[in-house]
């Protein structure tokens, strides 16, 4: 075999294993990324890279002696096809992870690190933005408060840590309960408001309704003396309140919602208090708290 064909034969083994590369690089991609529609679109490139190492392999298996002048030009562009795809791969790579390592910082300024859910610093601006947009394009935008009943009685009952389980668990059921677009964020020791854009009040009472069911069914683990593990039950009470003409900026949503979960709290605990057009009315009530 000749320096040409050694050389051309040389490149196609060079561009498949920096295609192996490649592969490598993207499948740490794909583990970064969450599942959707930008995670399949890096699988089906994987696929497309196996299929490409696949072409290289068939090709050498086929590599012609006597045709050594043309298969240095085509084995070139394999190289530099290869050189291409492992530089994409790379650099994306790279990338993902600057997104990754400049999103942490931010994710700790405005996530309360004990439930999880956002602080009201973060709450405060986003209020000011959604109330801005739904002035500005007419939609509705209603927002929860909700109370912990008793926390303080579960803190002098079974300590600190089982209060803190129980402000980790809730946090948890909100994640899975509320959309993507929700905004729930701690607003005081006992208290976490709810944002909700492009909901009615109507609506908002219903997923109210859903958040204090699942609150109240669910059990939460705590440590008992003797060393063993006991389920606690626990309820919220909930005003909700809706973006109205006389109700058009953060401070008095706030203080409407407020008002309706003192009203919660007054009829029993473990309810839902809206407040529609001034007046309060009672979404629901579990048994008396």
């Amino acid at each position: 075999m000749d320096y040409v064909s050694l050389i051309s034969r040389a490149l196609v083994v060079l561009g498949t294993i920096l295609l192996a590369v490649s592969l490598y690089n993207t499948t740490r991609i794909i583990r970064e990324l969450a599942p959707g529609p930008t995670q399949s679109r890096w699988e089906l490139l994987r696929g497309f890279i196996v299929l490409f190492i696949a072409g290289y392999v068939v090709y050498l298996g086929t590599f012609s002696v006597q045709r050594g002048a043309s298969h240095v030009v085509v084995s070139s562009i394999l190289f530099l096809g290869a050189c291409l795809v492992l530089l994409v791969c790379v650099l994306a790579h790279a990338t993902v992870m600057d997104f990754k390592r400049s999103a942490t910082p931010e994710a700790e300024t405005i996530t309360d690190p004990l439930m999880a859910i956002y602080n009201f610093r973060y709450l405060k601006r986003r209020l000011e933005e959604e109330i801005a947009r739904a002035r500005r394009y007419g939609f509705p935008l209603s927002l929860l408060l909700l109370s912990i009943d008793d926390l303080r009685k579960v803190n002098d009952d079974h300590g600190r840590p089982a209060g803190d389980v129980v402000l980790k668990g809730i946090g948890e059921i909100l994640k899975k309960t509320v959309r993507n677009v929700d905004v729930p964020a701690c607003y005081g020791k006992e208290e976490v408001a709810i944002l909700l854009p492009h909901t009615a009040d109507t609506d908002a009472a219903i997923l109210a309704e859903r958040i204090r069911r699942a609150i109240e069914d669910h059990p939460f683990p705590v440590d008992a003396s003797a060393g063993s593990v006991v389920p606690l039950r626990c309820t919220v009470s909930i005003g909700v309140a809706a973006m109205t003409r006389e109700c058009g900026e953060a401070g008095r949503l706030l203080e409407v919602a407020d008002t309706a979960l003192r009203r919660a709290r007054e009829g029993g605990r473990n309810r839902t208090v809206v407040f529609r057009g001034g007046r309060e009315t009672v979404a629901a009530a579990g048994p008396a708290a």
